[in-house]
C-alpha cells in the first residue's frame, strides 16, 4: 500500500529558533521557570530542516528576531492558499510583533497580506484540506475570523471547537494527511473536540486514523504530511505504527526542547501553497 502513496513537493517557511525561550506562559505547556537548552533546540531544528530538503521540499526562512522567542512557530504567522496570504492577529500580546516581520517578508517576496481584523492564528488554527478550511476555536483563533477567511479565499470554512486547553490550536489536535481532491484523509484526537465537533468531524472523514490521548500528548498531532511521508515526533509511537499500517511513512523528528513552549513540527513549519 505504500507505493500507492504520492508525496507532493511543498514550499515551507520556517524561523530558526536562535532567540528561542520561555518567558511567558500562554498555554499549558509553558513554564517560565523551564530551563531552556537554545542550541539542542537549534540542533533539533535543523535536523527538520535538512529531513525536509532530504525530501525534496523546499525550505525558506525569516530571520529571527531578538525579544520574540515565539517567532520559531512560523505556522502561526498566516495561512496561504493559493497564494493568497491571509495574515495574523495574535490573541497574545507577547507574540503581536511577530506579524509584522512574517508580513514584510511576504510582501518582499511578492505577495499581498491580508490583514485580519479578528483574533487569529495562522495555520494553528486554520487548516487547508485541498477543499475548504477547518477552523479552531476555543483558545485562540475567534469565530468571527472564520468568517472572515471564507469571505478572504471564497473556500468553505468548517468551525470546529476545541475543548481541552492542552490542545489549544487546531494543529495540536489534528493534521491532513493528503490533501489531494481525490485522497483528502486527516488524522485526529477525538477528545479534544467538542461533542458536536466529533460528529461534523465524523461525517466528513469517516476513514480518518483517530489518534490516541497518548498520541496528542506527545504532539502526535503536531505533524507534517506531504501525502506519503509523514514527519511526526518519535514519542508517539503507536500513531506511527497506526499511520504505517495505512500505507504512509513516518519520518521521526525530534523536537522536545521545542515542547517547552507547546510547539511541535508543524508549528516550525508554515506551508507557502501558490
Amino acid at each position: 500500500m505504500t507505493d500507492s502513496r504520492v508525496p507532493r513537493r511543498r514550499r515551507f517557511l520556517v524561523c530558526e529558533p536562535r532567540h528561542f525561550a520561555v518567558q511567558y506562559a500562554i498555554n499549558p505547556w509553558m513554564r517560565p521557570d523551564a530551563q531552556v537548552d537554545v542550541d539542542l533546540a537549534r540542533e533539533q531544528w535543523q535536523t527538520l530542516i535538512s529531513t525536509y530538503d532530504a525530501h525534496g521540499h523546499t525550505v525558506d526562512a525569516v530571520d529571527p528576531v531578538p525579544g520574540l522567542p515565539d517567532m520559531v512557530f512560523a505556522a502561526n504567522s498566516a495561512v496561504v492558499v493559493d497564494g493568497r496570504v491571509f495574515g495574523s492577529l495574535f490573541h497574545a500580546p507577547e507574540r503581536r510583533p511577530e506579524s509584522t516581520h512574517y508580513d514584510t517578508w511576504f510582501t518582499s517576496a511578492g505577495y499581498d497580506v491580508h490583514r485580519p481584523e479578528s483574533v487569529c492564528e495562522g495555520e494553528g488554527d486554520l487548516v487547508w484540506t485541498g477543499r475548504y478550511v477547518l477552523a479552531g476555536t476555543g483558545f485562540r483563533t475567534s469565530r468571527e475570523a472564520h468568517r472572515e477567511v471564507q469571505e478572504f479565499f471564497g473556500h468553505p470554512v468548517i468551525s470546529l471547537t476545541l475543548v481541552d486547553p492542552r490542545f489549544y490550536h487546531l494543529d495540536t489536535a489534528l493534521f491532513v494527511l493528503d490533501d489531494s481532491t481525490g485522497g483528502n484523509n486527516i488524522v485526529y484526537y477525538p477528545e479534544a473536540f467538542t461533542p458536536g465537533s466529533r460528529e461534523v468531524l465524523a461525517r466528513l472523514y469517516p476513514d480518518a486514523v483517530l489518534a490516541t490521548h497518548d498520541d496528542a500528548m506527545a504532539f502526535g498531532l503536531n505533524s507534517v504530511s506531504d501525502g506519503r511521508n509523514v514527519f511526526i515526533a518519535p514519542q508517539a509511537e503507536a500513531l506511527a505504527a497506526r499511520l504505517g499500517e495505512h500505507g504512509y511513512v513516518p519520518v521521526p523528528v525530534d523536537l522536545s526542547e521545542l515542547h517547552k513552549a507547546g510547539g511541535g513540527i508543524k508549528c516550525c513549519t508554515q506551508e507557502i501553497r501558490s
